[in-house]
């Protein structure tokens, strides 16, 4: 049996955090988008926006979450490792402020003889992006808590 040295509930609930953001973000990529992607460009663009919505809601309320969790976990341990895990996790916001968010005003009020199909496969390929800080920051939590033990 592994003991964790002076057990906590932040380093844990950190890695649990950002192994639901990366795995939200994953399998919108490669699950729910794929499948819209089947439909005429503007059904799925219909169908993507309450998606983008309640998505939207979810890993914001996760990628800040899991980065205030990382930051209590490096203030206990005053490993680095939980500081990255936690940059990491909130870098999420920037990007998306920035690459996503044009492209999600253009899908949720598209000009006229906009290219749905093309803002979709775009917006995807941004999306996607997020996937990887998630996946970062889960392997500084599980290094921070490898450190533990």
């Amino acid at each position: 049996m592994i003991a964790i040295a002076a057990p906590t509930a932040a380093p844990i609930a950190a890695l649990v955090v950002a192994g639901l953001f990366t795995g939200a973000a994953f399998y919108i990529n490669f699950a729910e988008h794929p499948a819209r992607m089947h439909l005429p460009p503007e059904q799925a663009r219909v169908q993507w926006a309450p998606a983008y919505k309640r998505g939207y809601a979810m890993q914001v309320s996760l990628a800040v979450l899991g980065g205030l969790l990382g930051l209590a976990a490096w203030w206990m341990d005053s490993q680095l490792v939980w500081c990255a895990g936690a940059v990491l996790m909130l870098a999420n916001w920037p990007w998306t402020l920035a690459a996503i968010m044009p492209v999600n005003r253009l899908l949720l009020a598209p000009p006229p003889g906009s290219d749905c199909a093309a803002l979709l496969r775009r917006w995807n390929r941004l999306h996607g992006v997020r996937t990887l800080p998630g996946a970062g920051a889960m392997l500084c939590f599980m290094a921070g808590l490898a450190a533990r033990v």
